[in-house]
């Protein structure tokens, strides 16, 4: 199940240093799991603890919480559409995996 409008919470917790929190809104009780990829604000996507926001929400299990937010966005802003699609170079991997076939 999705929410199918944005809805207003509170981030009750934000660990920066992690890029994860939870906010608290009255359809997602016991708290919804937010990721800093799902936070759709240009520039460096955090969040404060306290902060209104809105938030458009989906019901999964996600490290402990019934819900994940799929976007967030502080209260008053406009958010962006390209929310996990950011290409940066700030930070990049790659892994090869080859396997040698027994003879």
């Amino acid at each position: 199940m999705m929410s199918g409008m944005a809805v207003e919470g509170v981030v009750r917790e934000w660990h920066p240093e992690q890029g994860w929190g939870v906010i608290d809104a009255q359809d997602t009780p016991g708290g919804c799991w937010a990721h800093f990829s799902n936070v759709a604000i240009d520039g460096y996507r955090e969040l404060a603890r306290g902060q209104v926001v809105c938030l458009e929400w989906e019901a999964v299990n996600q490290e402990g919480f019934c819900y994940r937010a799929r976007r967030v966005w502080p209260k008053g802003a406009a958010s962006i559409d390209s929310v996990g699609e950011t290409v940066t170079d700030a930070y990049s991997s790659t892994v090869r995996w080859s396997f040698d076939l027994p003879e």
